[in-house]
């Protein structure tokens, strides 16, 4: 008996190769692979944090510099679109979160209901963000416009920083939608188990990163021209 021979045999003993269909061939068990999972993710989204990061860190600086300007700058911003955007995607975390807790339990058809919950409020959202992006175009809100609105040059500053964290989040937005978008696919084809796999879990967890950064670009980019 060869070595690889003797490793299936006990892996297929503790059935975890057996029960498991899940599990890739180069793992153990189904534990190392979704430690695995894990903490590729957990190295991806902590590169995205350091991303996000230096946007809200130039952010902070400049407001610094440049209170006048980006006191001004940011009361022009749609602050009620802003508000409602928050609330959909609170309300799509705490449907992704409970698909996630609906696959541990095998729960196939909540877990549809629920992913489907989360990309239906994730499209809303765009949606708005896209309505307001018209607004803003509408009124000249960007810095290359000839008819920029604003005085003082620190707000080009910050319609710069507004534009790239928006889209780089909405960005992230529509990568976590065709991700839910494919396991919702392969949910209703049974093409996985629901407590063998971890990508439910992955998504949750990056739907996550996605709500937790427009928690700070919300006060950043909407709250701070109201607060004066």
């Amino acid at each position: 008996m060869t070595d690889v021979e003797a490793a299936t045999i006990g892996r297929t003993r503790g059935g975890t190769a057996a029960s498991s269909p899940a599990l890739a061939s180069h793992f153990h068990d189904l534990r190392q692979q979704h430690a695995a999972a894990d903490l590729g993710l957990w190295i991806f989204l902590a590169t995205e944090i350091l991303f996000f990061g230096g946007l809200f860190a130039a952010y902070l600086v400049y407001a610094v510099l440049y209170p006048d300007g980006f006191l001004e700058a940011a009361a022009e911003t749609e602050v009620v679109i802003g508000t409602i955007n928050t609330a959909l995607l609170l309300t799509s975390g705490l449907s992704a979160a409970l698909a996630v807790k609906a696959a541990g339990n095998d729960m196939r058809r909540s877990v549809m209901l629920l992913i489907a919950v989360t990309i239906g409020l994730g499209v809303v959202f765009l949606g708005a963000k896209g309505y307001e992006y018209w607004l803003d175009f509408g009124h000249h809100l960007y810095p290359t416009s000839p008819d920029f609105p604003l005085a003082a040059p620190p707000a080009k500053l910050f319609w710069s920083l507004y534009w790239m964290m928006t889209g780089l989040h909405a960005i992230h937005i529509l990568v976590g939608l065709g991700t839910w978008g494919v396991i919702l696919f392969q949910a209703w084809r049974r093409s996985f188990s629901l407590t063998d796999n971890s990508r439910v879990r992955i998504a949750g967890l990056y739907w996550g990163f996605v709500d937790l950064m427009w928690l700070f670009i919300w006060p950043l980019l909407y709250l701070m021209g109201r607060a004066t």
